[in-house]
């Protein structure tokens, strides 16, 4: 920063406030400027802000085992309150361009994985469960335990696996998939449209999106999955005022009465943080913790690491500066997102935008946090958006989440199967459960064969122990007479 900004800065807002902002975040320091930080700030909301579309689209269009279904407006003010809240908390407390908000994937747990087996109150128990365990896994320093217990690649392969799983969930939602009502009767479960073909105004909104939404990420349009969104919105508005159309789904977009309102938090503390164990039983509840933790422990590591080094402030051993209270305050969002029913909130990728822009502190966080606190009064603005719009989306993240496939070693048959198994399983079984522990299992089993048991980490033998208990429950049940 040049003296004559630092002088205008000290005019405009008094010696006592710049300096010490700048001292507090060492902006100067780090070789930023406020401008940057704040276009950096704006960049990570306007990259990320599709998640206040995306999480009431896949949490509320999902139902609980008494056939409960969350209301979207509340699911807004949810997802935004706990993206504001801490994403300054982050930016603050750990001092790096990382914005936070309800993590897709971990979502799509909870509302396919968690929810169907349990109550919502029941199953947001488990996320704030699943929160305070990561704490207390970086308090006591079992991080790098389990870190080194999964292999990379491993890890690699369930990203890939969630990123299909979002995919299909988002050719689902529009209609692009649909099941075969007369599925025992012919040769595959699934079929294009509701009828073999496409059909109707809004596949074609879905068709144009993705079509856009790619041509977008493909010519590298910061933002391009929100300008999606928004772009295919105004598109399905249009459509539905002109054309005669029978139905969009869950969401027709109509034109609200009001764009700004109040908003309702009326899903805030709906939570029961051990009534799932009444539901499903302990053995069930240990692994559907356990994914909640796997997914949110080894995404936020590689996002953290990710920005850092995109932003250059990673130190000469390769590490991240003040790392235990970036992962802290990234567990207490997995809190904060149960406890407000919005799902585990975690760090976002989408962070490197802002640092594209020139962001390096914790100070383009306030910008984004207040972005999304703004968003809270426009929940009538936001939940107009049809299913056909938001859906592309889905299937963009899902294509980002599935380039990490490229750094598995398919070559190597005990990394290669376990992969295989583990990307593949998740979207054919509809779970994200089911394809870690396919994974595992099958890691274990090949390693064993071919005599490199002492390889296998020992909480990786303990976890597809209970992945083992996990898949074969119904014939132990019926051996033990439950």
């Amino acid at each position: 920063m040049s003296e004559a900004q630092k002088t205008a800065g000290r005019q405009d807002a008094g010696p006592s406030t710049v300096t010490g902002v700048d001292r507090f975040f060492r902006i100067t320091e780090r070789g930023s400027t406020f401008g940057r930080e704040i276009r950096g700030g704006f960049a990570t909301f306007f990259t990320m802000a599709y998640i206040l579309v995306l999480n009431p689209l896949i949490l509320g269009s999902a139902k609980d085992k008494s056939g409960a279904q969350l209301d979207p407006v509340q699911l807004t003010t949810a997802t935004a309150l706990v993206a504001a809240v801490m994403t300054i908390v982050m930016g603050v407390g750990g001092n790096l361009p990382l914005a936070l908000a309800a993590g897709l994937g971990l979502n799509a747990v909870v509302a396919f994985q968690l929810a169907p087996l349990m109550s919502w109150d029941d199953a947001m128990g488990l996320i704030v469960l699943e929160g305070l365990l990561i704490c207390v896994l970086v308090v006591t320093g079992l991080r790098e335990a389990v870190m080194h217990a999964i292999p990379q690649q491993l890890k690699q392969a369930i990203s890939v696996g969630i990123g299909l799983f979002i995919a299909l969930i988002g050719f689902v939602d529009a209609g692009f998939v649909t099941r075969i009502p007369d599925a025992a009767n012919t040769t595959v479960p699934v079929q294009l449209g509701s009828t073999g073909t496409l059909a109707g105004w809004p596949m074609l909104v879905f068709c144009v999106g993705v079509l856009l939404t790619i041509g977008l990420l493909a010519r590298k349009v910061r933002g391009a999955i929100l300008v999606s969104i928004v772009t295919m919105t105004v598109v399905a508005l249009a459509v539905n005022a002109l054309a005669d159309v029978e139905t969009w789904g869950l969401t027709t977009p109509e034109w609200p009465d009001t764009i700004v309102d109040a908003p309702d938090f009326g899903l805030l503390g709906q939570f029961s943080l051990f009534g799932a164990f009444g539901q499903v039983g302990v053995v069930t509840v240990v692994l559907l913790v356990f994914t909640l933790i796997l997914s949110d422990f080894f995404d936020t590591m590689g996002t953290v690491v990710g920005v850092s080094a995109e932003a250059g402030l990673l130190d000469e051993d390769g590490k991240v500066p003040g790392l235990g209270k970036v992962l802290l305050i990234d567990g207490a969002a997995a809190v904060a997102g149960g406890a407000a029913s919005a799902s585990s909130a975690t760090s976002y990728i989408e962070s490197a935008a802002g640092v594209g822009e020139g962001a390096r502190t914790g100070f383009a966080n306030l910008v984004t946090g207040s972005l999304f606190g703004l968003a809270l009064f426009l929940t009538p603005l936001l939940t107009i958006v049809p299913l056909q719009a938001a859906a592309p989306a889905l299937v963009a993240v899902g294509f980002l989440m599935m380039t990490q496939v490229k750094h598995i070693d398919w070559d190597r048959y005990e990394i290669a199967v376990p992969a295989f198994l583990t990307i593949a399983v998740m979207p054919f079984t509809y779970s994200i459960t089911n394809g870690i522990g396919a994974g595992f299992l099958a890691y274990v089993l090949i390693k064993t064969v071919l005599g490199r048991a002492k390889e296998v980490h020992w909480l990786l033998w303990g976890t597809s122990a209970l992945f083992l208990v996990y898949f074969a429950i119904d014939p132990i049940e019926q051996l033990l007479g439950v």
